[in-house]
């Protein structure tokens, strides 16, 4: 599991700390008709990692990679509001900092900082509204799924709200695996959405 394997990277490297446990905080946004958004909610670990590690960026694609979140990158965020239909992402920033609208227009800002990890449902709009020079993050998908990018456009809806029904619950947190706060979280949302067979 990702923590294990970082505390012998703690031993090894003493700056690649990871904290014990950090609760997600919780964010929901609702369809606001361009929009799908989720009903699941987004997930904000503050600080999840430890900014001092030499390679910060391969501290976090490790863990993510360990949960099985692959088909990972190292970018920025875009610009411009976008959302997937075909996978739930999750961003660790491992340089500088940034605000993050999520939701759409009528959404909300969120700071995101070296450390952070966000969890963004499928259908959820983000977009990055103002960054650090330095701003930077791993983006990873649950079971390497491959993302698609929609930006709200008209006749998107029909096939993107198929597309975000089908998509079943992440077997794993991409922190703290199995046992995270993901699943129970998602799962306890009224709307039940469909969990993989055991």
């Amino acid at each position: 599991m990702c923590s294990r394997d970082i505390a012998l990277h703690m031993q090894a490297h003493p700056v690649a700390r990871q904290q014990e446990f950090v609760e997600p905080e919780q964010c929901r946004f609702r369809d606001d008709g361009v929009f799908p958004n989720s009903v699941l909610p987004v997930l904000l670990y503050r600080q999840a990692f430890m900014a001092e590690a030499e390679d910060r960026a391969s501290v976090v694609e490790q863990c993510f990679a360990e949960n099985d979140w692959t088909n990972s990158w190292r970018n920025g965020v875009y610009s411009f509001t976008h959302y997937h239909s075909t996978t739930h992402e999750v961003l660790g920033a491992y340089g500088g900092a940034a605000t993050l609208r999520l939701g759409g227009e009528h959404g909300k800002n969120v700071e995101v900082h070296a450390g952070d990890v966000i969890v963004i449902p499928a259908g959820v709009a983000h977009q990055n509204i103002g960054a650090s020079a330095d701003f930077a993050v791993v983006g990873a998908y649950p079971d390497g799924r491959e993302w698609d990018l929609l930006r709200g456009r008209p006749g998107e809806r029909p096939k993107a709200d198929h597309n975000i029904a089908a998509l079943p619950i992440p077997d794993n947190d991409p922190i703290y695996g199995a046992n995270g706060p993901l699943r129970q979280i998602w799962r306890s949302n009224p709307a039940k959405p469909k969990t993989k067979a055991s």
